[in-house]
């Protein structure tokens, strides 16, 4: 806990643009992903798995919605997010030196943000192995985008470590 701590004060200062722009791209994959899911619930369609089976078990269960909102658009709904906060800190590169240290706080909090979409994609993984026995493909997809950006989200704050 006093790591998290001491990171979360700590400033992002060096971060490269190809990490950024890798995690712009799987953000945007993960965030089609989730939208596409989202809509498919609200059209009441659930898509047809070609790689798996069980779209229809996992998508039809009551693990696919919170409150009665489908969990894709929560998905949706992060992948977003991150989204923008790798939008404005490429975009911040543009402005002033003022400015980009606030936008590094924004990639701060989105590659934080990771832990929590690598953590809901360990849960659903498990309830689709442990718990309904059967797999959808674009779960798993969702899944392996969050842990991929977790990766990345990773590498980048231990090149900020020793700053």
């Amino acid at each position: 806990m006093n790591n998290l701590k001491q990171l979360l004060k700590r400033p992002l200062s060096k971060v490269s643009t190809g990490h950024v722009v890798a995690v712009l791209i799987i953000a945007l994959l993960g965030f089609a992903d989730a939208a596409f899911l989202t809509i498919e619930h609200y059209r009441g369609v659930v898509p047809p798995c070609s790689v798996t089976e069980g779209c229809d078990v996992v998508l039809g269960s009551q693990f696919s919605s919170l409150f009665g909102i489908p969990t894709a658009l929560f998905g949706a709904i992060y992948y977003l997010l991150i989204v923008l906060g790798a939008f404005i800190f490429l975009e911040s590169k543009h402005v002033g030196e003022s400015l980009a240290s606030h936008h590094f706080s924004i990639l701060k909090w989105c590659l934080l943000g990771t832990i929590i979409g690598f953590l809901m994609s360990l849960w659903f993984i498990y309830l689709q192995v442990f718990i309904l026995h059967s797999y959808c493909a674009y779960c798993l997809g969702s899944a392996l985008t969050s842990i991929i950006l977790f990766i990345i989200a990773i590498d980048v704050i231990r090149k900020n470590e020793n700053i």
